[in-house]
């Protein structure tokens, strides 16, 4: 499992003190606002920062960093990902998952009458934002790649510690 996830990104300076504006990825801001430190990551390389202070400005937020002390200086931070561990990631409640944990899932055919149930249709690639929710984008063993709604109505058990998730209704891979 992903021990690291991004969980935001830096946006604009905001002030003259080297403030930035961080959207949260999860829409929540209430665990970032808790954090000392975090690691950023841009262009491929990453770093530990301390966070000097947080401000809540829903639906994002305000840090400043240690080092970063100007609007220029944070200027150059734009674009960056926040990177947190596990535990300090948006609380999950029930029937929630971390997309970094549904990547690569295998997706297995249900009680469907066309394949027998158990069979390995492919496995998810990620998750897409969609404007009626969200969408699994799932690679099939023959190489496609198809969009299933990801709600209860198409997939059954998703079991993280096992790996796998539970396609129920086929004919949406049409």
């Amino acid at each position: 499992m992903t021990e690291k996830f991004v969980t935001g990104i830096i946006g604009p300076p905001h002030g003259l003190k080297g403030f930035v504006k961080i959207r949260s990825l999860s829409g929540e801001i209430d665990h970032l606002l808790v954090l000392s430190e975090v690691i950023l990551r841009k262009d491929g390389r990453e770093r530990c920062v301390k966070i000097e202070e947080s401000l809540a400005l829903p639906p994002a937020l305000l840090m400043r960093f240690a080092g970063i002390e100007s609007p220029e200086a944070a200027k150059a931070l734009a674009g960056a990902e926040l990177l947190v561990d596990r535990k300090q990631a948006s609380p999950l409640l029930d029937g929630e998952f971390y997309i970094e944990d549904l990547k690569g899932l295998p997706v297995k055919a249900g009680n469907d009458e066309s394949l027998p149930a158990g069979e390995i249709l492919g496995s998810i690639t990620g998750i897409v934002e969609g404007g009626g929710g969200d969408l699994a984008e799932i690679k099939l063993t023959d190489g496609k790649l198809k969009l299933v709604p990801f709600r209860k109505e198409f997939f059954g058990d998703i079991n993280i510690k096992e790996g796998f998730a539970v396609l129920k209704n086929l004919w949406i891979l049409e």
